[in-house]
């Protein structure tokens, strides 16, 4: 269909919303996105950008082959937690190489060509409920405001609040599990930086450079069961966290040593969405299908939404049928993409026997291992 003129309204301004609101409106459609926070700013965190969401990045024009403010990868280490010993590494996927990001400086080039494109980004604007009608979707802000759209497209994050509208009410599950975020300055530089891997009982620690290698991400997860509040963006002590992973050797502990800010949150788990459209109301990324981040798919799968669902629109003859064939495309890929990171979680934490079995097999298998994920890294949305 011609979706020239079209409104849509995009609820959320993270990674997934800017891009199917840059995506829609290089289609020709007035495009809205609604974003609660006041700046389009994110507390200093890493993401990995793989082949499969590089494609859509590049097709939307926001990087070049060479992506600007990004890190090539060269592979992954991973290493023993006792004294950082290398067990085994692997080499980037066949279907090319994962960049990583600073978080903050993605979401920039998104909104600066989301602006160049003509989307109207509205910050510090809160929706407190979406209903649709036989010919429009209407959004009602937290002020009382009231806008309607031809089209509504939630992406407003893994606690979304427009999702209940197609699923209803649903409790996540508590996983056990607390991730810890934190960057540090960093000065040493390798020609072929790689992301290391460091797994212990119950635990594993996840590190690689940023901006040009002056940074380094850290992101360190540990099973516990006393603390469930649910958010991402809670002031942790980093004495505390030196401390929970005082047994890990080897690089981790020079890392640990200088992080003098971090963040934590619960790790909780909500199902793939059974609903993700109703004609007029679509969920896309983490509102769809949050996912535990053991995978480093979550932005990757954000961005393949926005580009099918672009698709969709090309390919279909209505607003209806074009959300339905969306939902009919993602559905599938996203399930088994969160069904992975939910085997990894478990993988990354082994103990006793089990651990050193693993260890025995990683060694043996060697650079083998990256080819049970092609699957993942070789998709291409845009084709």
């Amino acid at each position: 269909m011609d979706i020239n003129g079209l409104t849509f309204c995009v609820i959320g301004g993270g990674i997934g919303g800017l891009a199917a609101a840059l995506a829609l409106r290089q289609c020709g459609a007035q495009v809205t996105v609604l974003e609660q926070a006041a700046e389009l700013t994110e507390v200093g965190a890493g993401l990995q950008i793989s082949a499969n969401g590089l494609r859509v990045l590049r097709a939307l024009g926001v990087v070049d082959e060479d992506p600007a403010m990004a890190q090539r990868s060269y592979g992954t280490i991973l290493r023993d937690y006792r004294k950082g010993r290398v067990i085994s590494r692997m080499p980037p996927p066949q279907a090319g190489p994962t960049y990583y990001y600073h978080r903050a400086d993605l979401l920039g080039l998104l909104h600066e060509a989301a602006q160049r494109a003509g989307v109207d980004i509205r910050q510090n604007a809160r929706v407190a409920e979406v209903h649709t009608h036989p010919t429009e979707a209407e959004i009602v802000l937290q002020t009382g405001e009231s806008l309607r759209a031809d089209c509504a497209i939630a992406a407003d994050g893994g606690r979304s609040v427009i999702r209940p509208a197609l699923n209803g009410d649903e409790t996540p599950a508590f996983t056990h599990q607390i991730a810890w975020r934190a960057t540090i300055p960093w000065s040493q530089r390798d020609q072929k930086p790689c992301a290391s891997l460091t797994m212990g009982p119950g635990r594993h620690v996840v590190t690689y450079p940023l901006r040009d290698q002056r940074l380094m991400n850290i992101v360190a997860i540990e099973e516990r069961s006393d603390w469930q509040e649910e958010g991402w963006r809670r002031e942790g002590d980093p004495t505390d966290l030196r401390a929970r992973f005082a047994d890990f050797g080897g690089p981790v502990r020079d890392y640990l040593a200088k992080v003098d800010q971090a963040h934590l949150w619960a790790l909780f788990l909500r199902p793939v969405a059974q609903n993700w459209q109703n004609g007029r109301l679509a969920l896309l990324g983490d509102a769809a299908h949050p996912t535990l981040p053991f995978m480093a798919q979550g932005a990757c799968l954000a961005l393949e939404d926005a580009w099918v669902l672009r698709r969709a629109f090309f390919e279909q003859p209505g607003i209806a049928s074009a959300l339905a064939a969306y939902e009919a495309a993602r559905r599938p890929r996203a399930s088994r993409v969160v069904a992975a990171a939910g085997s990894n979680a478990r993988n990354f934490h082994l103990r006793g026997p089990m651990r050193l079995a693993a260890q025995a097999a990683l060694m043996a298998v060697g650079s083998r291992l990256a080819r049970k994920y092609e699957w993942i890294y070789s998709y291409d949305p845009t084709a």
